[in-house]
Parts: C-alpha cells; structure tokens; sequence
C-alpha cells in the first residue's frame, strides 16, 4: 500500500477485515505472549533508531516553516524520546493483565454463579495529530489489552509511525501473534478518516487524540462509538493560603516544561487576596520565557503582564503563553474555572485542606489536582505505563486511559442444570 491507495474506503474496509481477523487471535493470547511481544517491539525501536530518526527527519522537514515550534517540539523525535518509546513497551509489559480479571462474583439463590470477567474491547480505531509516539503507545496498550489497533496519524508524521508499526508487527510476529493487530492508515486522504468513522463493521471504539477540531469532527461524523479527549484549557488556582513561592515554581514547570501537552497550564487564576504580592513573583519566575496575558487588575499588578482580550480565557495556546485572571475569593474561583475550563485538567494551590477540598469537589474536571503541576495529568505518572488518551466525558472511562479502560466485560454464567421455571 501507498501513499496513493486510488480508494481510501477500500483501504480502510483492508485494514478493517485484517484488524477484525487480528482481534480474535489476540484476544485469547497468553499474558506471556503479548508480554514478548512488547519486549521484541522495543528491541526492534532501539535496533532502528538511527532509521526512524531519518524518517522522522523528513516529517519535520516537510512542515518546517509552516508550523509553530511548538507543533515542531511534537513532532520531533530524538534518540532519548525512542528511548523513552522502548521504555514505556517495556513498562506496559510489567503491568498486570487486565483481560480475565473477575470484576465481580454473585451466587444466585438457585445456585447459578454469575462472573463478570474483563474482556478485551476488540477493534480500536486511534486518530491523533503530530506526536509519533503516541502510536507506540497505543499500539501497546491496545496489545496488552487483547485489542487490535488501526492507527491514523497525523500527515505529517506518517514516515515515523510507517517505522514503528513495522517496530509493533515485528514484535508480534516474533512472539507468534497475528502482526495485523497493529495497522496504519497509510493515505493521507482525509476520505479515510471518514471511513474510519463509520466501519461499523469492522471497529468497535474510536478514540480521537488532538486539537478541538479534530476531536469535533469525530464527534460529528463518527457512527462508530467514540471515547472523546477534548482539548486540556488546563487552569491553576492560587489560592489566599498558598505558599507563594511553591505556587510559582510549581506554575512554571506545570506552564513551561512542555508547552504542547494538554496538560500544561494555560490559565492563572489568582485570589484577589494575595494577588498583589503573587503575580509580579509570577512574571519574575517566568522571565522572557512566557509572555503573561491577564485582565486590568494582573497588569496593575505588574507592568509586565499584557492585557489579555475576552478569547485568551478559553484558548489552548500549546506555547509561551498564559493568561493572568485575578477572582475575589475560592467561590469566585470556582466559578470561574468551571466556566472557561476544558473539564482535562485543574490545580489549586493551597495550604488550607477545606479550601483545597471544596476545590476539588467542586471542580468537574478528568483531573483535579492539589498543590502539584497540571503536567502530572498523564497515564505513566499515574503508573498505567502509558495512556492512550485523556477522556473529558463520563461514560466509560475518564482521566488516562489505560489498559484497564481499554477492556469491557462479560458475564460468565456456571449452572448444575439449572431451569427457570
């Protein structure tokens, strides 16, 4: 297959009836199986480094100067993130299995045992933007979660995920599973993506992973149900009984660290109680390397602050920038982050445990953090090894999602001859 399949329905209706055949085969595998496979997968992502990082090189050449470096950060693979790629298989490889677990156990008056046993979902469509990793991560979790994986990355970063599918399939090949249990879309058409949506046929979850549009299409247009992550407008409260000088260390990493995650802080929501000694500690702790956008008070506060319009509250800016809002008080605050808040990540800063509590209560965010960066909101700092997503709704699975919120579940029924009378 290439780059000019003539129909992408066709392509996708392929992939769809190999990742169907794929699941099967999976689904019964062994623990120890999949386990090899994941360690063959990251030997192969080691073995071809210097073959992915030219591969990756073209990806990043080919939207070079059209994209901000923020998009180019995502994009770019280096020897240490293989390295971290191969780490994260190897990671996922010791996590318990969750296919077969028994969920729950009922003995009925007439003697039927119930079990509700966790059983793989089965065929996984994953459409996402410019990270390549993120296809080595959901190939593996959806591995070890029994399920195939059709995997539809971002245009400009096919020739990376083209080598590490072929890195995922030797690794299945070599512990004897099927290797089609990971496949790429390999046309750039977007007439994929729509295909992808509606083969109800052939897959059972599509999980989208990017901006707000991408995750807005697949809302839209999907037949096939979905497991949407909606962009992370990610806000940290200051609150009066912070301790200012840890609220400004823990705003610059959970802003500066990484700009393009979703799980960087784009907005300062700042009590108006201590606000005047706060916020000039915020621009010096900043510098030049984030420019601060806030509302009249955060300027009168500090020089250094921009003002910030009406659509700096509800932007997901992925670079150097962040928004400064000062509330009067926690109930102010709440108010306010609920309202601009993307419901992915938020963070108070507080030395009071009642105001952080109602806080955290109060907040119908995935993620609700205490006096820590917004930057933890990912699977491996919650110990998952990995994630695939970060589900905003409600149904099915929220927060990370990792092996065990890619299993579903049925009921095993034991009887001794049992008739319902």
């Amino acid at each position: 297959m290439t780059d000019q399949t003539p129909d992408p329905r066709i392509h996708v209706h392929e992939l769809g009836t190999r990742a169907r055949a794929a699941a099967r085969g999976l689904a019964t595998a062994s623990t120890e199986a999949k386990n090899a496979a994941l360690h063959a997968a990251a030997q192969a992502l080691r073995q071809r480094t210097d073959e992915l990082l030219a591969a990756n090189s073209q990806d990043v050449a080919s939207v070079a100067g059209s994209k901000p470096e923020s998009f180019i950060d995502r994009l770019r693979l280096t020897p240490d993130r293989i390295e971290g790629m191969a780490t994260a298989l190897e990671d996922i490889a010791q996590l318990p299995d969750p296919v077969g677990r028994i969920l729950a156990t009922t003995e009925r008056p007439n003697g039927l045992v119930i079990e509700r046993v966790a059983v793989p979902i089965g065929v996984i469509g994953m459409i996402y933007e410019s990270r390549p990793n993120v296809g080595a991560d959901a190939s593996a979790l959806c591995l070890k979660s029994g399920n195939a994986v059709i995997l539809r990355g971002g245009s400009e970063s096919r020739h990376s995920t083209r080598v590490i599918v072929e890195c995922m399939q030797a690794g299945l090949t070599a512990a004897g599973l099927p290797p089609h249990a990971v496949q790429t879309i390999q046309t750039p058409d977007r007439e994929a993506v729509t295909a992808l949506l509606e083969a109800v046929e052939h897959v059972d979850l599509v999980i989208p992973r990017g901006g707000r549009g991408l995750v807005e299409l697949v809302r839209d247009r999907a037949k096939v149900p979905t497991l949407l992550h909606l962009d992370g407008n990610c806000h940290t409260y200051v609150h009066a009984s912070a301790d200012l000088d840890k609220a400004a260390q823990v705003i610059r990493n959970a802003k500066l660290r990484r700009t393009g995650v979703c799980g960087a802080t784009e907005s300062i929501v700042v009590d108006r109680a201590v606000a005047k000694d706060f916020i000039p500690r915020l621009a010096t702790i900043m510098g030049d390397d984030c420019e601060l956008r806030g509302d009249a008070e955060a300027v009168a506060f500090d020089s250094r602050i921009l003002p910030a319009n009406e659509e700096d509250w509800d932007t997901e800016y992925l670079d150097t920038i962040a928004s400064v809002k000062v509330v009067d008080g926690l109930d102010k605050g709440i108010a306010w982050v609920d309202a601009h808040s993307s419901h992915h990540t938020d963070a108070i800063m507080a030395e009071d445990a009642e105001a952080a509590r109602r806080f955290m209560t109060s907040i119908d965010s995935a993620i609700v953090m205490h006096n820590a960066s917004t930057q933890f909101a990912d699977g491996g700092e919650f110990g998952m090894g990995a994630e695939i997503g970060i589900a905003t709704g409600k149904m099915h699975a929220r927060g990370p999602v990792g092996l065990e919120q890619l299993t579903s579940f049925k009921y095993l029924v034991h009887g001794s001859g049992q008739q319902r009378p």
